[in-house]
Parts: structure tokens; C-alpha cells; sequence
């Protein structure tokens, strides 16, 4: 497809690219080019008056993006949300920019110096086909993630507008941390006549060891990008879990990871029991094999998984 361009930042034929067209100063001293700034300004603020998010063919953007004069900025998401593109992490980036646009309509600062627009590429499939853009003006979602946060840090960086990110609320983290607490208090409750389970070191542990593993399997990651789950081709329908490059991760990434780093901790936990247990030389030795051989497939998995993303790494272990 002509529009590779656009898609450096996610392995898919269609997805979202972001280009940022410049605030250029008018200089012109003609009336007439100050005639037409003047239109095109009053047409994109009574779109943004009633859409956030200007959806944009091929006319509307080379006639108010790409033409002369121009004394405003254009943030403009390409992107495929048709259901046939099957383009997964279109929509979810489309929430999270329609967040923004919304943010920066409805705050105290909006002016007319930036606007926000839209180009699916069944209603602008020639746009995507237009002169490649400087490499500062495209948002690298490979990068740094399209959550609405990221893409605002974006924006002010290139023209200096700060946007407040105003998200709409979401009830269902207070509802979790309200059940979890109410499940703890009952069984507080239950217990009060024996509260010696608040001093176990095993289960003490177990809650540590649980919060270390999600951790440094990426999760925070996951939290700060706002990748997606996974990808999947929309040619050939085979779904990646694992991403190409060591600069991004997919969410089912970081699962897969996390479960193979609990497989070596357990391999290493039953590698202790067996060195210092009581138990009988027989089960010791039974553990002792489990332990080892948890250890070896999973590290190996990890080792995997590590060259595949650390492309020309040398090393493996077991498996190639």
C-alpha cells in the first residue's frame, strides 16, 4: 500500500499515524489571502463547535492543512476504524485522542491556534498517498505509546500549547478497591478471635513476590503506553502476541513474560525446599528434578523471547 509511510510506528498494513502540520505565520499582505485565512479559521471552529475531532477527506485537508495561508496548527490522526480493516489499535487510539481533542475543547485556554482532525482511510485513501512529512512532525506511537497524555507532551513540545488531559470518570477502579477492602474486612471479621494470619511470612511472601513478578514483567509499562493486547494481520489474520522491537510491548507480552518469570521462581523456590527441607531423600529428589527443569524450560522461553525482540543476540538456551 502507498501509505507505508504513515506506519512506522506499528507493524500493519493499515493503522495510526499522527503528522503535525505547523502553525505557520501569515505574512501576507494581501486582502484577499487575509479574506480566505479568515474562512478557513471560521469553518474549522464551527466544526470544532460541534466535533472535537474534524473528520477530514482528501479535499477538506489539502484545502485547510495543506494550502496557504495558514496561521494555525492541524494535529491529524490517519487511521483505518472501519470493521473490514479489522485494525485493532485504531480504535483504542482513537478513544484515547478523541479524549485529548476533547480536553482542549472544553478547557479554559482553547483558541483557535490549534485544531484536531481525522483521516480514515476509506474516506481519504488518497491523503495517505501525499509527500512523506518531516520526521518531527509524526508521532511515533512505536515509541512513546498514544495514550492522551503522551500525544498532549507531544504537542507541546512542537507548539508550545499545553493540554490538560481531563478524562472522563471511570468508577470501576474505586468499586475494585472498594470490594477488595470489604473482602478484607470480612475476613478480618471472621478471624478476630485468631489474628495470627496477619503475621505470616508465607503469605507475606507470596503478595510480595506477586507484586515484584507484574513489576518487572512490564506491567507499569503497559500503564504509562496504553499499548494494545496484541496485533493482529489483517492480511493473513495471525495474531502477534510477542512485538518485534525491543522499544514496545504488547499487554499479552507482558502476561506471557509474567508467567515465565513465576515459572523460574517457583523451579528456584522448589531448588530451596529440596536443599533444606526434612522431608525424605525421596521426595527431596523429586523436587530437586522439578526444580531444575522448571528452571531450564522457562529461562529458556525467556531467552527466547529475548532474542527475538534483541535482534543478533548470539546466545541461546536449549531452544533457538
Amino acid at each position: 500500500m502507498a501509505a507505508r509511510w504513515w506506519l512506522r510506528c506499528v507493524s500493519a498494513t493499515v493503522a495510526v499515524a499522527l503528522l503535525l502540520v505547523y502553525r505557520v505565520p501569515s505574512t501576507s499582505a494581501q486582502r484577499k489571502k487575509e479574506m480566505v485565512l479568515s474562512e478557513k479559521v471560521s469553518q474549522l471552529m464551527e466544526w470544532t463547535n460541534k466535533r472535537p475531532v474534524i473528520r477530514m477527506n482528501g479535499d477538506k485537508f489539502r484545502r485547510l492543512v495543506k494550502a496557504p495561508p495558514r496561521n494555525y496548527s492541524v494535529i491529524v490522526m490517519f487511521t483505518a476504524l472501519q470493521l473490514h480493516r479489522q485494525c485493532v489499535v485504531c480504535k483504542q487510539a482513537d478513544e484515547e485522542f478523541q479524549i485529548l481533542a476533547n480536553s482542549w475543547r472544553y478547557s479554559s485556554a482553547f483558541t483557535n491556534r490549534i485544531f484536531f482532525a481525522m483521516v480514515d482511510f476509506d474516506e481519504g485513501s488518497d491523503v495517505f498517498q501525499m509527500g512523506k512529512p518531516k520526521r518531527g512532525d509524526t508521532y511515533e506511537l512505536q515509541v512513546r505509546g498514544f495514550s492522551a497524555e503522551q500525544i498532549a507532551r507531544w504537542i507541546a513540545d512542537r507548539t508550545d500549547v499545553n493540554i490538560r488531559v481531563i478524562r472522563p470518570p471511570n468508577y470501576a477502579g474505586p468499586l475494585m478497591l472498594g470490594l477488595l477492602l470489604a473482602v478484607i474486612g470480612g475476613l478480618v471479621y471472621l478471624r478476630r478471635s485468631n489474628m495470627d494470619f496477619l503475621f505470616n511470612k508465607t503469605g507475606w511472601a507470596f503478595a510480595a513476590l506477586c507484586f515484584v513478578l507484574a513489576m518487572t514483567s512490564g506491567q507499569m509499562w503497559n500503564h504509562i503506553r496504553g499499548p494494545p493486547y496484541a496485533h493482529k494481520n489483517p492480511h493473513t489474520g495471525h495474531v502477534n502476541y510477542i512485538h518485534g522491537s525491543s522499544q514496545a510491548q504488547f499487554v499479552a507480552e507482558t502476561h506471557i513474560v509474567l508467567l515465565f518469570n513465576g515459572g523460574v521462581t517457583l523451579g528456584m523456590v522448589l531448588l530451596c525446599e529440596a536443599a533444606t527441607s526434612d522431608m525424605d531423600i525421596g521426595k527431596r529428589k523429586i523436587m530437586c528434578v522439578a526444580g531444575i527443569g522448571l528452571v531450564v524450560l522457562f529461562f529458556s522461553w525467556m531467552l527466547s523471547i529475548f532474542r527475538s525482540k534483541y535482534h543478533g543476540y548470539p546466545y541461546s538456551f536449549l531452544m533457538s
